[in-house]
């Protein structure tokens, strides 16, 4: 239970380091439109590249660092808020091409007027539900923390049954050395992200954090699918534990348990990351969700100890297999868009297609094509494990 907590903890800390005040929005808009102006004014007068810096300190300095456009994202509307961003990028696409000068400054004015619309928007827009926040940010933190309980009960059970009572001492000790290691990633991560980083730097960060968490989450889910079979998960955890109390060594029991834990800590803070990065408005509904997660874990901890709560294996593996390759999925097109407004890849936009921000799909080639790249790999991953199965079985 204890250990639990502790884990909460640790999550809790890096989220509230990343949560922010909204500024009047009107100011905002004032100071974008003031720029926008002196972009244009600096490109009529032939420095086209101090013109760019003009909107890119515009959109970067201003309208995302103040949260203006997390806000609108998630108050308002993503398609709306995707054609703003959308509108910077022509507006530099037009000053990079040498366009002449109306046309830089018809771009400009189109910019200033859609700035303009959305804090009006804010002005009458009574919030997302927040649903959409409070779901993934309760299931990630059940999940991951569920692995661990069921890891570590699993352990604990084993050494009970076995006569090895000895090493529970090290179990406990380095599971909540775990929880401290992950405390201090949080606090490390969360540093990268507020200090020193800023404009693109912190767009072009944000992508690589969601892409990395799509790579570990194609990995567990994969792994997840691996072990949905009673006896292949009891072979798992009989493995882990008879090759450590074999050792003859606490530090070696101990070093799984820290594993275990640690793996699972992490995952939650690169993926709550991930929510956190276009939360804006929701962010109390992620610490919602947030919190009853470990309400939720901290009865399953209870009921697995004391014999009352049984996990059917199959199904919690299958269902969280499915739910990570969802994540992955939604993750992948936010990272792609992230990269996009760091300006490190292209925009090619589909007019007329819908944004859907919640599940990360984007009406552009780049980030439309990274989550069918990723549905294959996933098609992929299912073919391979039922051609293995087999294999594995008449080995």
């Amino acid at each position: 239970m204890t250990k639990v907590l502790l884990l909460c903890v640790a999550v809790l800390f890096a989220s509230t380091m990343l949560a922010s005040a909204a500024p009047k929005w009107e100011e905002v808009s004032q100071n974008i439109a003031r720029m926008v102006d002196q972009a244009v004014a600096t490109y009529e007068s032939g420095d086209a590249d101090g013109a760019r810096d003009l909107i890119n300190t515009s959109y970067y300095g201003i309208y995302e660092k103040e949260g203006l456009e997390s806000v609108m994202r998630s108050s308002v509307s993503a398609k709306e808020t995707s054609l703003t961003e959308y509108q910077f990028y022509k507006v530099k696409r037009a000053i990079k091409n040498g366009e002449d000068v109306a046309s830089v400054h018809q771009e400009g004015e189109k910019l200033k007027a859609m700035v303009e619309d959305n804090v009006k928007a804010l002005e009458n827009a009574h919030g997302s539900s927040g649903w959409a926040a409070f779901l993934p940010a309760f299931l990630i933190l059940l999940r991951e923390g569920l692995e661990a309980i069921l890891v570590l009960v699993a352990i604990i059970a084993y050494l009970k049954r076995s006569g090895n009572e000895r090493y529970l001492g090290s179990v406990y000790n380095f599971s909540i050395a775990a929880v401290v290691a992950s405390f201090i990633s949080a606090y490390f991560f969360a540093t990268i992200l507020n200090n020193n980083t800023g404009g693109m730097s912190r767009e072009v960060l944000e992508g690589a954090t969601a892409l990395f968490a799509v790579f570990v989450l194609l990995l567990t889910s994969a792994w997840l699918g691996g072990k949905a079979d009673k006896d292949t998960w009891k072979q798992y955890i009989d493995g882990l534990v008879k090759t450590s109390v074999t050792s003859g060594t606490a530090r070696a029991l101990g070093f799984a348990a820290f594993l275990a834990v640690y793996r699972e800590g992490a995952e939650v803070i690169l993926f709550y990351q991930a929510l956190f990065n276009n939360a804006a408005a929701d962010v109390e509904m992620i610490w919602l969700g947030f919190g009853a997660g470990c309400v939720a874990l901290a009865v399953i901890f209870f009921g697995i100890q004391h014999g009352i709560l049984h996990i059917p294996l199959r199904p919690f593996f299958l269902f969280t297999s499915v739910l990570m390759f969802l994540l992955a999925v939604t993750f992948v097109g936010g990272g792609i868009e992230e990269l996009q407004e760091g300006g490190v890849i292209g925009i090619t936009r589909f007019d007329g297609l819908p944004t859907v921000d919640v599940l990360g799909i984007f009406p552009t080639a780049e980030t439309l094509g990274a989550q069918l790249l990723v549905i294959l790999i996933g098609i992929g991953m299912v073919i391979y494990s039922k051609k293995r199965k087999p294999k594995a079985a008449n080995a």
